[in-house]
């Protein structure tokens, strides 16, 4: 009798998991057909039907069933060799990650040159987008590791705080008036508008100026900056990103008596299937956060 193995084991999991052959192929970087033909000879091995093919979708016979719980066994075994014997050296495989713009302009070139360190095969790939979207892709096991406004309350998923990023005003550097008389009627550009600074920003404008303040969302800070120095309006920004402007005195920061709390920023991944990697580079991304806020006080 063929004996099954890993890759049937795995392709088996992640059919479950995803809820279909379609999103399960997506995750394995494999086509549905290939990942049909495993099901078939997993199937065709232990002469037994796993699912059970309806229009609504693939439900797991009482077969099916136990072999997810065998399965699961298995995978946490593979884990713990992985995390213990293997030389880390030696990994493959790809690591999906997803941050807010925010991380992408600040440390996200360290985390990726330290995974590489640590990976040197491993294949990263990242891409950059709101912290709403993160999530949905997170929760779609389209992400393995999402670093984003959080934490993300499921208790599906693992959340490592981040240290945080305080917000400032910025007008453009010819605006000297602002230090005395700040003008918080003029346009105020910020986060993109389905986020948490977007919408506590909107909030404390209404309360402290009124309600005809007019914002200005964007989903790229650096647009922010560039508008802020055309003097086209006012910004409420990270100060870590703003400081670089400050300092080439293209704008300049104010205080008009308060300002939205800090960006709070976890890293977010699911805790099943258990995966070192993934929690290795989510350890990995809070190192790098803290020495990178440390380097920012120094400066």
């Amino acid at each position: 009798m063929t004996r099954m193995n890993i890759e049937q084991l795995r392709t088996f999991l992640a059919v479950v998991r995803y809820g279909g052959v379609r999103k399960a192929a997506l995750a394995l970087h494999l086509t549905q057909p290939a990942v049909t033909a495993r099901i078939k000879n997993l199937e065709e091995t232990l002469a037994c039907e796993l699912f059970e093919r309806r229009a609504g979708g693939m439900r797991l016979t009482k077969r099916g069933e136990l072999l997810l719980a065998h399965a699961e066994k298995f995978e946490q075994l593979t884990e713990l060799v992985e995390r213990d014997v293997v030389d880390p050296k030696g990994v493959e495989g790809r690591l999906r990650l997803g941050v807010s713009e925010t991380i992408a302009q600040c440390w996200l070139p360290d985390l990726v040159s330290r995974l590489h360190a640590l990976y040197p095969r491993l294949e990263i790939e990242f891409n950059v987008d709101i912290s709403t979207n993160l999530r949905a892709g997170l929760m779609d096991r389209e992400i393995d590791l999402a670093i984003l406004l959080g934490p993300i309350s499921e208790h599906t998923v693992n959340n490592i705080a981040l240290p945080g990023f305080e917000l400032a005003w910025y007008a453009a550097a010819s605006r000297n008036d602002l230090a005395t008389t700040p003008d918080l009627t003029r346009p105020v550009l910020t986060y993109a508008r389905n986020t948490r600074p977007y919408r506590e920003l909107k909030e404390m404008l209404f309360e402290r100026v009124g309600p005809d303040v007019s914002l200005f969302p964007s989903s790229s800070l650096s647009a922010c900056f560039r508008l802020v120095e055309a003097d086209l309006g006012l910004a409420v920004l990270p100060r870590a990103l703003g400081q670089e402007h400050v300092a080439a005195g293209r704008i300049a920061e104010f205080d008009p008596g308060w300002v939205p709390s800090p960006l709070q920023f976890t890293a977010s991944y699911l805790g099943e299937p258990k995966s070192h990697l993934v929690e290795t580079a989510a350890k990995t991304a809070l190192e790098v956060a803290t020495a990178y806020q440390s380097d920012l006080s120094r400066r």
